[in-house]
């Protein structure tokens, strides 16, 4: 084991190039699990061959083949964000390319971790060091998700958005478990592979009992739920973001947005806008505000819009990313955005990277919100997060305990243009709504808008660049699930389990 090559047909007497190269496939292959191809079930199969390669693998070559294969998976993931970088900033694409490639070496690095957690274990006890894969693999979403202001993209459990008998689990592990089992499944593999006869009984028999267990699970899950009960209108109003805040253009884009609305009068509860809908902030245009109560009066409808706020003035003004409910009452309450976007909603550590600011001159200056905001509905409050808040679980499920019934995503993917960043985007809501038991609105600026049901199912939808309304009727949480009100317990276990294997790792090999 250890930096020895074993002789055979096996993936040890390959080349070390055929090796890498390899490992550089497989994790560009993996990238085809996530929308826009939407081929999951490469997913089961697609870290294989790392897995292969860091059982024979220094730790230190493991770290490396590791990381090189996580560049290939995140590079053409995160491509659209080359298109955001050159179409609303002063980056030219060489230079906004360069940025890509920082990112995603970035993120690599946690594969690079795992793959050398995993050589280090089996120069201990080799191929039996695969079946801590799904917890290491768990435990470096974890990671992810929370340092340096987290962010968990391209999570493995995602590529399975569309399986709902499988990530029904998810009521109680969060998106992890979903994670874990990929993982658990990659790692039978590989041991079949390691073992050769003796091992594929083992390797079957974990897949036929993980796999079909959690789809068992499912499909009792699915058998309940609450009945629909509140209707709801998305208004998605395809507004270019060349024009969005062109003030010649406020006048226009209010009218589409007024005119959406009246298509739902009389039959929603809510109408819904995206984020930033309203291209003014809002408390400080009196007439807006004006015209929006009047809107919410003639509509006998309360309305959510996204908008920018500001407090104070001068340097010491403070901007926000905003939610307000208004009704003909006027405005009824308001969420600040909490978790906000780096380099493009703040410069972080501003003091140190002024030239940040000076390179990329669209990047906001807002300030993060304070605290979690339940609105208030007759029968039916409600949480909001925008935009990237949604792939943030534990920020997420803070709205559903703190007593929402159905949560709202206001989003502006138009930042993306037609690329694969909305749709990927959307596949990640399902988990939220599954995670939490609650039916999710979403709305979009250019789309995609849906309504995700409670089991993660994706329910009448937009697509992008299309102006119209989604009307429909929603169910509203009844009780709460162990995600709820646990949260990630599943995962911080598995990083447990994951220290406690690298610490009790023994100094021979085993079998």
């Amino acid at each position: 084991m250890g930096g020895d090559r074993r002789s055979g047909s096996g993936p040890g007497a390959l080349p070390e190039a055929a090796r890498v190269g390899l490992l550089l496939v497989a994790g560009a292959a993996l990238h085809l699990a996530y929308p826009r191809v939407e081929w999951d079930l490469l997913a089961w199969v697609a870290l294989v061959p790392l897995l292969l390669y860091a059982l024979e693998a220094r730790p230190g070559q493991a770290f490396l083949g590791g990381w090189l294969a996580g560049l290939a998976f995140f590079v053409p993931l995160l491509g659209w964000l080359t298109h955001t970088m050159t179409t609303y900033s002063t980056l030219p694409l060489p230079l906004a390319l360069l940025v890509l490639l920082g990112l995603s070496a970035y993120l690599a690095l946690y594969w690079g971790g795992v793959a050398s957690a995993l050589a280090w274990l089996a120069r201990g006890v080799g191929p039996r060091a695969l079946w801590a894969v799904p917890a290491l693999w768990v435990t470096a979403e974890l990671a992810r998700g929370h340092l340096l202001t987290g962010f968990p993209w391209g999570l493995l459990g995602y590529s399975q958005y569309r399986r709902l008998l499988l990530i029904q689990v998810a009521a109680w592990t969060g998106v992890y478990g979903i994670s874990f089992l990929v993982a658990l499944v990659n790692a039978a593999v590989a041991w079949a592979i390691v073992r050769g006869r003796r091992g594929v009984p083992v390797a079957a028999g974990v897949i036929l009992l993980a796999v079909g267990g959690t789809t068992l699970l499912g499909a009792q899950r699915l058998a309940g739920g609450p009945p629909p009960g509140l209707p709801v209108a998305i208004a998605q109003g395809s507004i270019d973001q060349a024009v969005k805040w062109d003030r010649a253009y406020q006048g226009r884009t209010l009218e589409i947005y007024r005119a959406l609305t009246a298509e739902a009068r009389g039959r929603a509860r809510l109408i819904v806008w995206p984020e930033t809908a309203v291209p003014a902030y809002l408390r400080r245009e009196p007439w807006v505000l004006g015209w929006l109560t009047e809107l919410a009066r003639t509509v006998e409808t309360p309305l959510l819009v996204g908008a920018p706020d500001a407090e104070g003035a001068g340097p010491t003004a403070r901007y926000y990313n905003s939610a307000f409910l208004l009704t003909a009452r006027g405005v009824e309450g308001r969420y600040d955005k909490i978790h906000l976007v780096p380099f493009g909603e703040y410069v972080p550590l501003k003091g140190l990277l002024f030239f940040v600011q000076a390179v990329a001159a669209e990047i906001g200056d807002f300030s993060s919100g304070r605290e979690v905001t339940v609105f208030p509905l007759a029968g039916a409050p409600f949480g909001v997060v925008i935009c990237y808040e949604v792939v943030f679980p534990d920020l997420f499920r803070r709205f559903v305990g703190e007593g929402a019934r159905f949560m709202v995503n206001i989003t502006n993917d138009g930042w993306f243009g037609r690329s694969s960043g909305p749709l990927q985007h959307l596949a990640m809501v399902p988990f939220r709504a599954v995670e939490t038991g609650v039916a999710v609105v979403r709305a979009a600026n250019t789309g995609v808008s849906a309504v995700v049901e409670p089991t993660g199912r994706i329910g009448p939808r937009l697509p992008l660049f299309e102006r119209g309304v989604i009307e429909t009727t929603i169910a509203l949480r009844e009780g709460q699930t162990f995600y709820t009100r646990f949260g990630d317990l599943f995962a911080y276990g598995c990083a447990l389990g994951s220290l406690a294997a690298v610490l009790g790792r023994r100094g021979r090999k085993g079998g």
